[in-house]
């Protein structure tokens, strides 16, 4: 592909081309047979628009707060694992571009670069995505690491008790390497016999004890506000708004977790319900066109998170792919606003979308 890219779709075509397989496949793939990971993308299809006309749009304005944070667009950069895989700059390169466009980078607990490292090289609004180790003295270490360093939000991944099953990884032998953040800690080095050793060191470390109760835990060591990410059922939404979470983001971990659980914007509806209005509700998972983060919004998310884009964007053109995806991403949502009649985020409701449920129901 000679040209740049015209929209983010074609990012994957380039990193693809740029990165060794092993490091493509860990980055694409999903698990099993991948039916979650085609449908997180599908389901966002088979929702239409009801465009409002002869409203006044000369004057489109994206901006919004996440958390109390002012941000330019209802866009974060979601926690993806590993980014020096894709580029040298690693975390580094992801949170300058997020520092350039005003959106909210979340640091994942994998990543590469250490948290002080990221919060020391730009001055992007942070989060700090983790998973609880079963050496809890672990997590607790890197939660006040961040807190000391300026991130703003915990984000915690709850659908990990044991990591899915990913069979490109399982083919390509997936090796992780030592991360930075743990040096001291623990080794990530973890020796397997067979498939993946990113596998390995997760069911080694991961804590799969984890109840919601834990969540108490986690807010006992820190003053941040808790973010749990993983919820796909209102009735762990409802327990999640129990726990003391400041917000719920609706994720099947980019369908790398159990396969055949539902595309997540098809249960956000489900999850903002439940909630009832008690907490900020986020989705991540088949974002790729600002199409698809304004449909979001009209079913009730605060805010959409991008994670293959963002990755796919480092490994094509480093901290330049990763701004420009998000460029894309908000060029394409201030132009489906003004053609739906939505001079701003609050202007889109409920009533500009059209689910493929409600279609079936309508033509009984």
């Amino acid at each position: 592909m000679a040209e740049d890219p015209v929209n983010v779709n074609e990012y994957q075509e380039l990193a693809r081309q740029a990165l060794p397989k092993m490091y493509y496949d860990f980055y694409a793939g999903g698990a099993e047979d991948q039916y979650t990971l085609k449908e997180n993308v599908e389901a966002f299809r088979r929702i239409t628009f009801r465009p409002r006309v002869l409203i006044d749009v000369s004057k489109i304005s994206l901006s919004t707060t996440i958390l109390g944070y002012n941000v330019s667009a209802p866009i974060m950069i979601a926690p993806t694992a590993m980014h020096k895989l894709a580029h040298p700059e690693g975390e580094v390169a992801t949170a300058r571009a997020a520092a350039a466009c005003n959106v909210i980078m979340i640091l994942s607990y994998m990543s590469m670069c250490t948290v002080e490292e990221v919060a020391s090289s730009c001055d992007a609004i942070r989060f700090f995505q983790i998973y609880v180790y079963k050496r809890r003295d672990i997590t607790a270490q890197i939660v006040q690491r961040a807190e000391r360093s300026g991130y703003k939000a915990i984000v915690l991944t709850v659908d990990v008790p044991k990591l899915g099953r990913r069979e490109a990884d399982i083919k390509n032998r997936m090796i992780a390497p030592q991360l930075k953040n743990f040096e001291g800690l623990l080794s990530t080095q973890v020796v397997s016999d067979e498939g993946s050793n990113v596998k390995a060191f997760a069911d080694s470390t991961f804590d799969a004890s984890l109840t919601w109760k834990d969540v108490g835990w986690l807010r006992s060591i820190t003053k941040l506000p808790i973010l749990v990410k993983g919820v796909l059922t209102h009735e762990d939404a409802i327990k999640a708004v129990e726990a003391g979470a400041a917000g719920i983001v609706v994720s099947n971990h980019g369908a790398r977790q159990l396969d055949y659980s539902p595309a997540t914007i098809s249960v956000l509806e489900e999850v903002v319900h439940a909630v009832k209005g008690k907490v900020p509700v986020f989705v991540d998972g088949g974002v790729r066109r600002g199409t698809d983060v304004f449909k979001a919004l009209a079913l009730g998310a605060q805010a959409v998170m991008i994670g293959r884009p963002v990755v796919y964007g480092l490994a094509a053109k480093g901290e330049t792919g990763v701004r420009r995806v998000a460029e894309m991403l908000k060029d394409e949502l201030e132009l489906t606003m003004a053609l739906s009649g939505c001079p701003t985020i609050r202007d889109i409701t409920r009533g500009h979308v059209i689910t493929d449920r409600e279609r079936l129901h309508s033509s009984l």
